[in-house]
């Protein structure tokens, strides 16, 4: 009887072990920023960075890519998303696209591109180059 004990308190120590080990891997998992890279015409661009694990992830996924816009708004800057981003070529519209956070890593052929962000019917214009990776457009 002592023995079937010590078994039955070994597995339930090991099912222990294997819940802890599962559950770790799963904050890991979670602790790491889903960034997904998109792409409209020929630029691709990625965008986030509100939490602490997006902003870690955008920073180490900008050595990928040559231009950067930031969004925020206040006298404060507080961060924005859901901004409607349109870069122009020459007058020519190259890409259209959504941001899902404050800041969008884009990479395309090498130009200058005219920004047209609009948020909330309000839009700012700038120009981005090679180079700028965080280019602040501001509400």
């Amino acid at each position: 009887m002592r023995t079937e004990q010590i078994a039955m308190r070994q597995r339930a120590r090991n099912l222990c072990a294997v819940g802890v080990a599962v559950m770790s891997l799963g904050a890991a998992m979670a602790a790491r920023a889903d960034i997904t890279s998109s792409t409209s015409g020929p630029i691709t661009y990625v965008c986030g960075g509100v939490a602490a694990d997006e902003q870690a992830e955008m920073r180490s996924e900008a050595r990928n890519y040559d231009m950067g816009l930031l969004f925020t708004q206040g006298g404060r800057g507080e961060y924005l998303s859901d901004v409607n981003v349109k870069l122009m070529k020459n007058g020519k519209e190259v890409a259209d696209f959504r941001s899902t956070g404050p800041r969008c890593l884009i990479r395309g052929p090498r130009a200058s591109y005219q920004v047209v962000a609009t948020y909330e019917g309000m839009s700012k214009h700038a120009t981005l180059s090679p180079g700028e990776k965080n280019v602040q457009m501001r509400w």
